[in-house]
Order: structure tokens, then sequence, then C-alpha cells
């Protein structure tokens, strides 16, 4: 019963990112930091929030991303949804098995795969940066890229994290910001500052994005990209 849940579930998801994305019209802002990142052929650290999946699925599909998903039911359904759109999951999380899958995403990252992290997951709390992505930063040099994928007009879930469905024919905006650099150390309130660092950093990109929803002429964002 388990399974057929399982499939029914991915089924049903893969098929609503699919349809609901193709309508939306996404507008983003930092593009060039991701663009000179993969012309200096660095891999990436992608870090954003829980709740954006749904679109960043999408967004960034086809990509060869490795993505850490929990090994609970959620976590299930997850891999088996973004697999379908390009991604690499690998199991393991914040609660469970969490080293496991962060060694894991460290070898891809050293075969220069980009990985990415939603910093508050799987459980949260919503908003606070987990330290998977510091540690990887650490342990490659590769660059943290923090980004937020909001919608402007969404049905919010009552979940831990406020899950973000766009409607139909709606924008969303992505919008990324400056690659971060993490040192490798021992001393553990430098690493601390920088998982600080990292979360006020969100923080910023996402008040700047529910700036951009308030918006209503085009292109008075600088550094926009419409696609």
């Amino acid at each position: 019963m388990r399974n057929v849940k399982l499939w029914l579930i991915a089924i049903i998801g893969r098929i609503a990112v699919h349809l609901i994305n193709r309508t939306l019209k996404f507008r983003v802002v930092g593009l060039e930091y991701y663009q000179e990142l993969i012309k200096e052929g660095k891999s990436v650290i992608f870090a954003f929030y829980h709740n954006g999946i749904f679109m960043a699925t999408y967004y960034w599909r086809k990509k060869d991303i490795a993505v850490l998903t929990s090994q609970n039911f959620d976590g299930e359904y997850t891999a088996r949804i973004i697999k379908k759109f390009g991604y690499i999951p690998v199991r393991g999380s914040s609660s469970k098995d969490a080293i496991r899958g962060l060694v894991e995403m460290r070898q891809h990252a050293e075969r220069g795969t980009s990985v990415a992290f939603t910093i508050d997951g799987p459980r949260g709390p919503r908003y606070i940066v987990q330290p998977g992505p510091i540690w990887i930063a650490m342990k490659t040099g590769h660059p943290i890229l923090p980004f937020i994928a909001l919608a402007k007009k969404k049905i919010e879930l009552k979940s831990w994290d406020a899950f973000q469905i766009p409607y139909p024919f709606s924008t969303v905006w992505i919008v990324i910001g400056k690659p971060l650099f993490v040192e490798e150390t021992k001393d553990k309130e430098k690493i601390e500052e920088a998982r600080i660092n990292l979360e006020n950093t969100l923080h910023k990109l996402l008040h700047f994005a529910k700036h951009c929803c308030q918006l209503s002429i085009n292109g008075s964002v600088k550094s926009e990209h419409t696609c």
C-alpha cells in the first residue's frame, strides 16, 4: 500500500510541477552570478528555502544537480519527482543518515557536479540555515550560491515551511545573491559566522523578492532576466 501511495504522489507531483510551471513567467535577478561561475568552470552549491522547491525544481531542471533529500516518506516521493527533472537525488538529511548524505554530496561536488540544499529542511525551523552547505563549501572550496524562489500569486500550505504552490500563469521571481566562499577552519565560531552570514543573506534576498512581487512596472529591477 505504501508503494502504491508513493507511486501516485510521485506521478501527480511530477505532472503538477510540469504543467503549472510551464504557465508561469519566471523573472530573474542576479543570473549573471551563476553564469559567471559556470563560465569559470566552477561547480555550485545552491542554497534556498524548502518552500520554494515547486518552482526551483522546474527552473533549474536538466542541469544534473545533486540534491540532498530526506530518508522519510516525504523525501522518497520528492526524490522520485526531481529525478524526472534531471536531478540526482542523494538520500540523507539533517535528522537521519546526515553524515552519509553529506559525504555523498561532497563526492559529487569534488567530481565537478553542482549540488543543492534546502537549507531549512527537512523539518525546519523555517528559514534557519542548517550547517550542511557550509561544510561542503569548506571541504571543497566551491561557492555557495543563495537564491530565492517566490511566487507573486500562490497557495501557501499550512505546513512548517508555508510551502508555495503558485497559481497558473502567475509571476515567479528567482532572486540570486552573490556567491559566498567559506574558508576551511576548525574554529566553531568562524563556522557559525559563515552559517549566520548565509542565513542573513537569504533573509535579505527574501525581502528583495517580496519587493519585486509588489512591482507593477516591467523592467524596473536592475539585472533582470525574463524567461
